[in-house]
């Protein structure tokens, strides 16, 4: 793994009507990492995965990109356009596959310049025999296929995903986050997914952060998450963990 660190998020806290959602939380990212969010519901993992989108305002905390400190507004400035964020429903405009991907690219490329970043779009999510079909005829699968080539279009520098496989069947839900994790892997692109489903998170990424009424309770790879719990909620999270 590379030492570069994409982002880091540092005392990030936030507050609803004086109810805490997140609590002082501290964690890296690095480039070409994926990696995953868990915990129980209303623990603060869409909240965090906004905050990092550039959706919603942390009450307090830093983040730094590797090239220093930022404020909020110069993040949201500087990264949301290199941040994208694929929705747990994929929405399929009524438009070819092409069309679909091509609606993400940013204005200022030329045609050529736009019809390789949906070329390479298209390649990555093996969707190339599925170009100019309409998008609104296809399965769930090619859906969510289709929607995150249009995520990684733009080449961003993370992408973040709010439960993106969980209304997919079993057997294709495996499969999609297998193939998922090999076409960031390939692009060398960032990731950090949401989840409730702890396999899942041994599917998929390289690190694990454990989330618990707003609070981070360990961030680890899953060897250490399964060998090493923080705490017993870890280890009971985990199912079958060692404490």
């Amino acid at each position: 793994m590379t030492s570069f660190i994409n982002i880091e998020f540092s005392n990030i806290s936030k507050h609803y009507r004086r109810r805490s959602i997140l609590d002082r939380i501290d964690f890296k990212l690095h480039k070409g990492q994926c990696t995953m969010l868990c915990g129980t519901n209303g623990s603060g993992k869409t909240t965090l995965l906004r905050i990092m989108a550039g959706l919603e305002k942390p009450d307090s905390g830093t983040i730094n990109t590797g090239l220093g400190e930022i404020k909020w507004r110069s993040y949201r400035r500087a990264l949301q356009a290199k941040i994208m964020y694929l929705h747990q429903h994929p929405y399929m405009f009524d438009a070819s596959v092409r069309q679909n991907i091509a609606y993400a690219l940013p204005p200022g490329y030329s045609a050529a310049e736009r019809e390789n970043y949906i070329d390479e779009a298209l390649n990555w999510a093996d969707l190339k025999p599925l170009a100019d079909v309409s998008a609104t005829t296809l399965s769930g699968g090619e859906s969510q296929r289709v929607a995150l080539a249009r995520a990684l279009a733009p080449k961003p520098r993370l992408l973040v995903m709010d439960e993106p496989f969980s209304n997919l069947d079993v057997e294709l839900r495996k499969q999609l986050q297998l193939d998922v994790r090999d076409i960031l892997k390939n692009a060398g692109m960032s990731a950090l997914l949401v989840t409730h489903d702890q396999q899942e998170a041994f599917t998929f990424a390289d690190n694990i952060g454990l989330l618990k009424d707003g609070a981070l309770q360990q961030w680890a790879n899953a060897y250490d998450l399964y060998h090493r719990p923080a705490d017993p909620f870890v280890a009971n999270f985990i199912g079958q963990g060692t404490f």
